[in-house]
């Protein structure tokens, strides 16, 4: 599949999409990149700005398998993973697999989950795969984690691990809506008489993977590659950071600029596109000295003030 091809198919599954969530393009343009680079997402925010509809709209847009998990305390591994279950009509034991065998899994309040728990995702969200019984078994391809976390509540949750954390591709806000967006979105609610929002397939499986194979063609300038490898350097050099950003970092920004430029249509990444993603990718990355554990904004203060210090390449 050609750049322009998938720009197109690109615009036309956030257009579907935009039809059930309201004055979120810019957000649902990070989601459909993530999509593209093949990256797992995190969504952070306060109940009821339509976490779960993102996910479920993309799923239904793009043509994918979705399932969703209520994680909570009392969840189990093998309520993801499912297991074997002894059949008494066959004698033998059966595989049942759980609803991590899916395109996209919506894990809805994630940090609710004990890490037992949680880390039963790290294996399918790094290899794709599950292993059971000394067996792995393949995740469909494509497998896209979307998670969501209330940063609000913090009795009776568990907060990621900073190993699962950096194995989403992006961390992401949502944002409540400003006074139009909410008129309208009151507006098509009574429009339409129904609660949910019917969206037409516009791409397949098969045609999200080979949208997937043309960022490969997308021409990334060493000068780039310098950029970004200075900038998740300097986030392992500031005095308020104790663990800067992995190179599983560095990788995420490569992937997501790519994606950024396939999405506007060019064959070749330029500064915008790095630059657009700083905060995205790398705030939940890093480790806070003690003394700033406190700050909520301090992991994007870090990243905006290491644009800020890092000179950019002219790239010709």
């Amino acid at each position: 599949m050609d750049i322009g091809k998938v720009s197109e198919l690109g615009s036309q599954v956030i257009d579907e999409v935009e039809r059930a969530v309201v004055g979120k393009r810019g957000l649902l343009e990070m989601i459909m990149a993530a999509s593209l680079a093949g990256g797992h997402v995190l969504l952070e925010d306060y109940p009821g700005l339509g976490k779960t509809l993102i996910a479920r709209s993309f799923a239904s847009a793009l043509g994918l398998d979705f399932k969703r998990i209520q994680f909570t305390p009392d969840l189990l591994p093998g309520d993801i993973t499912g297991g074997y279950i002894f059949n008494r009509t066959k004698n033998k034991f059966e595989l049942r697999k759980g609803p991590v065998f899916t395109n996209i899994l919506l894990a809805d309040e994630i940090n609710r989950a004990s890490p037992k728990t949680q880390s039963a995702l790290l294996e399918a969200m790094q290899e794709g795969q599950v292993t059971m019984e000394g067996e792995s078994l393949k995740l469909p391809d494509p497998f896209l984690v979307l998670a969501t976390q209330n940063p609000i509540e913090y009795e009776g949750t568990f907060p990621l691990p900073e190993a699962q954390l950096d194995r989403f591709m992006l961390k992401l806000t949502v944002g409540y809506p400003s006074l139009d967006e909410e008129k309208e979105i009151l507006q098509r609610r009574r429009e339409r008489k129904q609660e949910e929002v019917s969206l037409k397939q516009i791409s397949t499986p098969r045609q999200l993977l080979e949208m997937r194979a043309a960022l490969e063609t997308v021409y990334v300038d060493p000068d780039l590659e310098g950029y970004i490898s200075a900038l998740v350097h300097a986030t392992r050099t500031d005095r308020r950071v104790a663990v800067g950003s992995s190179p599983r970092g560095s990788l995420a920004f490569l992937k997501m600029a790519r994606a950024h430029a396939v999405l506007a249509g060019r064959d070749y990444i330029l500064p915008d596109d790095v630059k657009h993603f700083a905060v995205s990718v790398l705030s939940h990355r890093l480790m806070l000295q003690p003394e700033y554990w406190m700050s909520r904004e301090m992991n994007k203060d870090i990243i905006r003030d290491v644009l800020k210090a890092t000179p950019v390449p002219v790239v010709r």
